[in-house]
């Protein structure tokens, strides 16, 4: 069993959460932590390419936990649900799933949580690290008479992702989870204990996510699927930047920000511009100004020039059309498959077009880059569909 982390390199303190798996993961030596939603999140337990490869060829297993679920209900909660996202959610049946925008009245993107839609009035939004839940309750002061509650679900989400990943939920479930279809979920137990079973993940590979929702048993699930994963080469990892990149998976604080919009992210297809009007949506009215207006900058895909970058990118890089500082780099990192650095970096639509060349100024020295078609593996998301 590797060893423990030393808990004593992380700032402690009781504002910070621990996940209902930390006790598990701990088994397992994870090599380190960030704070995500106020929780402590084991990062990274192998290097990156070594978990990327059990990610493409085994199945790995990752706590998520910290993706906090804010839970809309209450006989409101179809229409403040409706409030937050463009995306029309009439059209998302309950047992469904729909990856969407949280979006600010200015049309901003405030978060992008995969939202299930639980009964006919309780949503789940599985939320990046930002104050959503905050967002949420203060626009409730704008719409009194809506009778909503809001909320963070005690429930605590897990990624089994990867090619083995349905022989193991076939073990622990049985054959009919073969019938669950690409974001859909189920009620189901593990190891006795009541979870919900998605079918979904962020690595743009086949897989699955459980969401504990008896969070005090939630070191008897991960070590339940630990050890039925054994026979199958499973690892707990944590985030896969190499694979979400290649798959053109936006990190929110990161890739986009309040300060970003779904048209020039090129995400407007989870607008629907046709069912949802602006009155049932803050920011409908802004995006359709956005939209008619056009964009000035774009999120656009780059290969970039070089030897192999030895990590994901600390901070943003400048890049540089023409001796002119024209946009940054958010996320760059290495690919062991493409034999590639690549990455997302923000420039002016009028250059946004493949095969612009840019300079790039990375922490590991100037590189030239070129834009290129995103994603940068399976284009038609075929994999995540199998």
């Amino acid at each position: 069993m590797a060893e423990a982390f030393d808990m004593g390199l992380v700032q402690r303190g009781a504002r910070n959460r621990r996940t209902p798996y930390y006790e598990a993961t701990q088994k397992y030596g994870p090599q380190g932590f960030t704070v995500y939603n106020h929780m402590y999140f084991p990062i990274r337990f192998d290097s990156f390419e070594q978990e990327f490869d059990t990610l493409l060829n085994a199945v790995t297993l990752w706590d998520v936990a910290v993706e906090r679920c804010l839970e809309i209900s209450g006989p409101d909660g179809l229409r403040f649900a409706q409030l937050l996202t463009p995306r029309d959610l009439s059209a998302c049946a309950v047992g469904q799933a729909k990856y969407v925008l949280i979006c600010d009245s200015d049309g901003g993107i405030i978060n992008d949580p995969v939202l299930t839609r639980m009964d006919e009035t309780t949503f789940w939004f599985a939320l990046a690290s930002s104050d959503a839940l905050l967002f949420a309750r203060g626009l409730k002061n704008a719409y009194p008479d809506l009778d909503v509650t809001i909320r963070e679900a005690d429930v605590a989400p897990l990624q089994v992702q990867g090619p083995r990943s349905k022989d193991l939920m076939v073990k622990l479930l049985g054959e009919g989870i073969l019938d669950l279809r690409y974001y859909f979920w189920r009620h189901a137990e593990i190891a006795g204990v009541p979870v919900v079973i998605t079918r979904t993940g962020w690595t743009s590979e086949v897989g699955y996510e459980v969401y504990t929702t008896d969070t005090s048993r939630g070191n008897e699930v991960y070590e339940a699927i630990m050890d039925a994963g054994e026979e199958f080469g499973i690892r707990p990892t944590g985030p896969s930047d190499i694979r979400r990149i290649e798959g053109a998976i936006f990190n929110w604080g990161a890739d986009m920000t309040y300060e970003n919009d779904p048209i020039e992210m090129g995400l407007d297809r989870l607008v629907d511009w046709d069912t949802v009007s602006d009155d049932a949506c803050i920011s409908m009215a802004a995006l359709k100004r956005i939209r008619d207006a056009g964009v000035a900058r774009r999120i656009v895909g780059v290969e970039i020039d070089g030897d192999p970058f030895p990590a994901l990118n600390y901070v943003k890089w400048p890049v540089s059309a023409g001796g002119e500082v024209v946009g940054q780099v958010t996320s760059a990192i290495y690919s062991p498959r493409l034999e590639k650095n690549i990455g997302f970096a923000w420039v002016p639509t009028e250059i946004a077009g493949h095969d612009t060349e840019l300079d790039v100024d990375s922490e590991w020295g100037e590189r030239r880059a070129v834009i290129v078609p995103m994603p940068f593996v399976d284009p038609q998301k075929q994999i995540p569909l199998s």
